[in-house]
């Protein structure tokens, strides 16, 4: 069935980001990460007081792969 989409604005999309309207048969992702941050670390904003006194972030993996990539057609 076809979309009736009104405006769109995009401000940005990341290298590995999907863009769709309308219809759509498959979307899959081509690209995963895995990120390890401590208290605090994506804290944004203006005039931001983060106290961490003890932060201790493990980043022991033991398996090494998550989510395998294989080809989609």
């Amino acid at each position: 069935m076809p979309a009736i989409v009104g405006a769109i604005k995009v401000n940005a999309i990341s290298s590995s980001g999907v863009f769709n309207v309308g219809d759509v048969f498959r979307i899959a992702p081509v690209s995963t990460a895995k990120t390890f941050s401590g208290a605090g670390s994506f804290n944004t904003g203006d005039n931001l007081n983060v106290r961490n006194n003890y932060s201790v972030t493990r980043v022991n993996d033991s398996d090494g792969v998550d989510q395998n990539i294989t080809a989609v057609i």
